[in-house]
């Protein structure tokens, strides 16, 4: 830990053993750039969860896999099941701000196969969850944020108990694995404003080496 604190810019920190939060990580518009024939692609949708639930955050994903939740459950598929279509290909800039901020956590070796690409409007939110539906857990989570600022809540193995919060701003990236790796986390809802770059949204791309 201490090796790692060393190395840390300053307004870099880490929020307890395993997250790792870097204010201003990303070059914002050049991932925004490359956002957008992404979206072409594979547009924003809503999911539904096995609940039957639909989910107030609208999702795509670029990458080899993309993550799709349905009333059948959750899981990562190569195909987007809008299109019948591979996703996206994963352009080189998200890989390449995804690996920094792994190699910044200590994970230099991170190779992130799927990107889930979340979209906030005002008032969305994202109920505590675990990310668990990858093969190697020892590999961590990548998120970067663009647009409006959103409140990331993280606490422990149980759903229930104490969490912490991280505001996340725009080009910040936020790293967790280790201990943290199962740790239930979500966003409180986007309080309502408009940014410049992506209007009255915040955007989260988060990476993760899903096979």
């Amino acid at each position: 830990m201490a090796d790692l604190l060393s190395g840390l810019r300053p307004g870099e920190s880490w929020h307890g053993e395993g997250v790792l939060h870097l204010p201003g990580f990303a070059d914002a518009p050049v991932l925004w750039d490359a956002l957008q024939p992404v979206l072409a692609a594979a547009p924003f949708r809503h999911l539904v969860t096995p609940g039957c639930k639909t989910m107030s955050v609208s999702m795509t994903n670029c990458g080899e896999v993309g993550w799709v939740s349905d009333r059948t459950g959750y899981r990562y598929d190569a195909l987007d099941p809008l299109s019948g279509r591979t996703w996206p290909d994963m352009p080189d800039v998200f890989r390449m701000v995804a690996r920094r901020a792994a190699a910044a956590f200590g994970a230099p070796d991170f190779s992130p196969d799927a990107c889930l690409i979340n979209c906030y409007e005002v008032g969305s939110r994202l109920t505590a969850h675990q990310d668990r539906d990858e093969q190697d857990l020892g590999q961590p989570v990548v998120s970067v944020s663009l647009g409006l600022p959103g409140r990331f809540v993280i606490g422990g193995a149980q759903r229930a108990g104490p969490k912490q919060a991280v505001l996340l701003e725009h080009g910040d990236a936020l790293v967790f694995g280790r201990s943290a790796r199962l740790a239930y986390h979500g966003v409180l809802p986007v309080k309502a404003g408009t940014h410049e770059m992506t209007g009255p949204r915040r955007i989260s791309l988060t990476f993760r080496k899903a096979g």
